[in-house]
């Protein structure tokens, strides 16, 4: 091998880089579990809400240390900066995908105007969207060009307005309009980005990933180790759009007569259900202190009146239960229920308060709106926002406005206090105070306070979201990911048991296998891991648990590069070549087999990398990274190892054992002679696994339908089909599956799929949890009960939520994905062996192993003792089928090329040769990945279980079919053309 120094430089380089990025991993693993144990020495665990405080007390800890030196050359904080990234499976917290409203930037741009052909525009483009890839954008300009008739983009009330006058003017054509608006859009979503991106800097989690998704107007966020999540989502969602109201007077009769209407409009149309009396709830309790002289209904049926008691509170019009608040807010916003307002209040603006923790109910105030809802003051007025405390000593939220808004502020404040009305201070849609106003002639400086029943922590998030600034629009979760930090204990420890078990194995395997030249390739591999982990931590890369399969999985086919060599030096041995000529050529020969398989498994990996998301990039970044570090060690590291030993005289190597030296040699089989046989088995399991798909279908998870998954754990079993029954009657729509122990299940629900908001998931958590609570344990609270609570050994311990428009998204990816992997493997193969029947070949047996794994998961997905989902891992294991049955059949057809060119056609006898001649490769390569992926099944974790058996199944079809399907195919298409003698 020529250039040994500087190759062996090279790897020496390699292996300290590596070992130094994976040093600030092993510093902050160490730090951190002092902190652990600091804390739990600090508070014991009979301590009330101890977990809480031990978080705090952890938290305290690093920050005192956190600048100290370590080492000499670098401080915890420092190397938290550069350590390996865990992703959330590992570490636990929330992946959410935000869409922002390109909608809501159109309206925002025209200056939500009321112009019939771009409001039709945007209702078309609304309709199109649910079945089309193209942006929303593009989507409104395609409506906008089929109905725009005589109406220009550039039109006065659409986008040639006071706005945008210094971009565009009613001369403009559609065409130079366009580029404007694409650029305005971009602009907005940038924009939105960097607001996202400042809340996040001050919510405080570490290594967090947030990242724009193309053109789409979609926004990735990740936060690993959040373990307050209603607290993420809510600052994620909201769109901190602060406004000021003038509430009407507490007493306006008006209103009164409004409401009394309303409920007898309700008489006719709402079916009132009898509710038995329930002794003295905190609802009862605080609605009977309202004062209802005024109405004198109690003897009646009065829809209404049964959930909103009037007057409320304060500036509040009524107050009602939160559970009543949907239903109210959805009468009151009927067209029918609008037309009954009186002239002097028909622009009222009816909205709830922002109830205390805790409480049971919530008022609703009447606001002083519009023709157009515009409010009198908005946040854009505000020039800072701070977090403080209130006269009373209680959390609040300070605020300073700029000069306009001091203006408009004491002239608010000013007619407050002359109406005997209050001042609502909104935000995103919420009332969390209405002040009246006591001081003469308003209040100037323009300074202002939030203050309410707010926490510290919630009085710092307010301040955080009013400093960064309104979203440009709306930003609703259209795709959520939630792990309780527990379950990602859970999930390192199976993923380093499955690893470790794996490793073993293989160690083991090669020395009994291939004796002394087994341990080079040993420390071959434990140097490649070194290297793997060495590149994810210096790139920046999230490392996962299907990463960890990926890794685990790279070990099992890295041994295959060595595999191929090994067998290659034994026949040149055979050929009776000295050891130093055997091993040369032995490393020459296998060359081009290992690239052709390496390859076409590269090429698979790179479009799962394209086409998959979250953890399933994670699972192609691994894949990717273990194939060229592979390659690497295979073809140079294990040389240079085996030529140092020889170079001594009198050294040699057998690459056997006593017990395999000699097996799988001089074999005959005529596997050809068996292709008609492999053919009807082959069209028995085809026709039958077509047959299931047919009649049976596929389970397919929400990654591909939509909706919510919820991996709830009990402490003791729970009954699947009894939960089903019990989640159906309250959610319509609901199933529940063992996963994994009998104590814990998986329950989905198409509840309000098409529904947006954490209200909705809101909602569901508390359905779950009354339904399943005589399942917990007694005392069990909704705090213990939902995912990052204070009960780390019950409850959700993983949630995620689809909607339907990003759900046909990784459907059409996934569908993208196999059929680009395909099509680039085929092009490929015919580039490299020159003949279409070669690619026909590998095609075929891949399109035969692909089927074959999906019938066999449709056919028993109801007898498996663990889920059968088809989603994006299910994919990630169909491509990577896909791979390894290249690369089988790769191995093979090289072989088949040389001993053809070498010797001829001969009528299939050198094929067969050829096949005989790798089945000792195939078998060691094939057992070995099946140990390697069984050890992950058994010990990886629940979640991964579906995954491998689809990898499993697909391991063994792709070692039957390169044999008995890939190779007969080209033989039988390709024979026609040939006849004897050389090709």
């Amino acid at each position: 091998m020529q250039n040994k120094g500087l190759i062996r430089l090279f790897a020496l380089l390699f292996g300290l880089v590596s070992i130094y990025q994976l040093s600030y991993t092993f510093i902050t693993s160490k730090i951190e579990s002092d902190a652990e144990s600091f804390a739990a020495a600090s508070v014991p665990a009979s301590e009330e809400d101890y977990v809480a405080k031990r978080e705090m007390a952890e938290a305290r800890y690093l920050d005192s240390i956190a600048k100290n030196p370590i080492l000499g050359f670098t401080s915890y904080e420092e190397a938290k900066k550069k350590e390996l990234n865990k992703g959330l499976d590992l570490k636990g917290g929330i992946n959410v995908t935000l869409q922002i409203s390109v909608k809501d930037i159109l309206k925002g741009l025209a200056n939500n105007t009321k112009n019939p052909v771009f409001n039709k525009a945007l209702a078309d483009a609304d309709n199109a969207s649910k079945n089309s890839d193209e942006t929303y954008l593009e989507l409104f300009f395609d409506a906008f060009d089929n109905i725009k008739g005589d109406t220009k983009l550039a039109s006065p009330d659409i986008f040639a307005n006071k706005g945008l006058s210094d971009e565009i003017n009613f001369e403009m054509n559609d065409e130079q309009v366009k580029p404007v608006i694409r650029r305005k859009v971009d602009e907005s979503v940038i924009s939105a980005f960097e607001v996202l991106r400042e809340r996040i800097d001050g919510f405080g989690v570490t290594q967090p990933n947030i990242q724009r998704e193309g053109n789409s107007g979609r926004i990735l966020v990740e936060l690993p180790g959040a373990r307050d999540i209603a607290r993420a989502q809510d600052l994620l969602s909201s769109t901190a759009q602060l406004e000021f109201w003038e509430t009407y007077e507490p007493q306006n009769q008006s209103l009164y007569n409004f409401f009394i209407q309303v409920n007898e409009e309700l008489k006719s149309i709402v079916e009132v259900e009898e509710t038995p009396e329930k002794e003295g709830s905190e609802i009862d309790s605080l609605l009977s202190d309202v004062n209802q002289d005024s109405l004198d209904l109690a003897d009646q049926v009065n829809p209404l009146f049964e959930k909103l008691q009037i007057p409320g509170p304060g500036y509040a019009i009524g107050i009602a239960a939160i559970k009543d608040t949907a239903q109210i807010g959805e009468w009151l916003r009927m067209p029918q229920m609008r037309r009954l307002l009186p002239t002097d209040v028909q622009f009222t603006k009816f909205l709830w308060e922002r109830p205390s923790q805790d409480s049971e109910v919530a008022a609703l105030f009447a606001l002083k709106s519009n023709r157009d809802g515009v409010p009198r003051m908005s946040g854009d007025v505000v020039s800072d926002a701070r977090d403080q405390f209130d006269q009373f000593n209680r959390p609040s939220v300070g605020m300073d406005m700029n000069v306009r808004g001091a203006r408009e502020w004491q002239q608010l404040t000013n007619e407050a206090n002359l109406n005997n009305t209050g001042i609502a201070i909104v935000l995103d849609n919420k009332v969390y105070t209405a002040p009246g106003v006591s001081q003469k002639g308003g209040i100037a400086g323009g300074s202002s306070e939030i203050s309410g029943a707010f926490t510290v922590t919630e009085t710092k998030d307010i301040a955080n979201v009013l400093r960064a600034g309104k979203l440009p629009a709306s930003a609703e979760i259209i795709d959520s990911f939630v792990v309780g930090p527990s379950l990602g204990q859970e999930a390192i420890d199976s993923g380093f048991m499955s690893f470790l078990i794996a490793m073993i194995f293989v160690l083991i395997w090669m020395v009994f296998y291939y004796g002394k030249a087994g341990i080079f390739s040993d420390i071959a591999l434990i140097f490649n891991i070194v290297l793997i982990f060495g590149v994810l931590a210096s790139l920046g890369a999230v490392l996962t648990l299907p990463g960890i399969a990926g890794i685990v999985l790279t070990i099992g086919m890295s041994v295959d590069a060595n595999v191929l060599i090994y067998e290659r030096i034994r026949e040149e041995l055979q050929k009776g070549k000295g050891m130093s000529q055997a091993v040369n050529d032995g490393f020459g020969h296998a060359l081009s087999s290992i690239l052709d398989a390496n390859i076409t498994t590269g090429l698979t990996a790179l479009i799962l990398l394209v086409f998959g998301s979250g953890p399933i990039k994670g699972f192609a970044t691994t894949l990717i990274i273990g194939i060229l570090t592979s390659l690497f060690t295979a073809i140079f590291v294990t040389r240079l190892l085996i030529e140092k030993y020889l170079s001594k005289r009198g050294r040699k190597l057998d690459f056997a054992t006593g017990i395999t030296k000699g097996l799988f040699q001089n074999l005959n089989i005529n596997f050809l002679a068996k292709r008609k046989i492999a053919y009807v088995i082959s069209g028995i399991l085809l026709i039958a696994g077509t047959a299931s798909l047919f009649t049976k279908g596929l389970d397919q998870g929400v990654d591909f339908v939509g909706g919510r998954n919820y991996q709830i754990r009990f402490v003791n079993p729970v009954s699947p089909t009894e939960v089903t029954s019990e989640l159906t009657e309250v959610l319509g729509s609901a199933s529940a599956k063992t996963f994994g122990d009998a104590n814990q299940i998986m329950v989905s629900t198409k509840y309000k799929v098409d529904v947006q908001g954490t209200e909705v998931d809101d909602e569901i958590l508390g359905i779950l949890f009354n339904s399943l609570q005589k399942y917990l344990p007694d005392g069990a609270t909704y705090e213990d009960f939902v995912p990052g609570g204070t009960n780390e050994e019950i409850g959700v311990m993983k949630y995620r939520k689809v909607g339907p428009t990003i759900a046909d998204d990784i459907k059409k990816n996934a569908v993208w994905a196999v059929i680009g992997s395909l099509a680039v493997v085929f092009l490929y193969i015919l580039l490299r062996f020159r003949k279409w029947q070669f690619s026909l070949g590998a095609v075929v047996a891949v399109f035969h192993d692909v089927l074959i794994v999906l019938g066999v998961f449709s056919a028993t997905s109801a007898l498996m003792p663990f889920s059968m989902e088809i989603d994006q891992a299910f994919i990630a294991a169909i491509l990577t089928v896909i791979g390894y049955s290249l690369n089988d059949t790769v191995v093979v057809f090289d072989r088949i090329r040389e001993i053809i060119n070498e010797k001829g056609w001969k009528g299939g006898e050198n094929t067969n040769e050829a096949l005989n001649s790798t089945l000792s490769r195939t078998l060691n390569t094939s057992l070995t990945t099946l140990v390697v992926l069984l050890s992950i099944f058994i010990f990886g974790g629940e979640t991964l279980r579906g995954f491998m058996f689809a990898m499993i199944v697909g391991v063994i079809v792709g070692t039957y079919s390169s044999l008995f399907i890939a190779t007969p195919v080209m033989f039988d298409t390709l024979s026609r053309k040939l006849s004897g003698g050389k090709k």
